[in-house]
């Protein structure tokens, strides 16, 4: 699993790798995980607010920081796919 960080480095930026790589450690997936800083391509995924959480290539939320519980919830949904 690709997790992506957009953000340009800010503390809510930071703190939502951190989130992520957590969740990622707690469910024990696979992972690797990118920081991606160039707001170029953070424009052209079409966000628009940082941080935002991209899985896969796929940007799953943006503009905030969510709970752990939350990153897990996205990432066991992911990692599972569809039934």
């Amino acid at each position: 699993m690709k997790i992506e960080i957009l953000g340009t480095g800010c503390p809510k930026c930071n703190l939502l790798e951190a989130t992520a790589k957590a969740a990622a450690n707690k469910i024990g997936v696979a992972y690797e995980i990118e920081h991606v800083r160039d707001i170029n391509e953070i424009m052209r995924r079409g966000v628009m607010m940082t941080p935002a959480l991209a899985v896969n290539g796929k940007v799953v939320l943006a503009g905030r920081v969510p709970k752990e519980s939350e990153v897990i919830a996205i990432l066991t949904g992911l990692a599972l796919g569809p039934n």
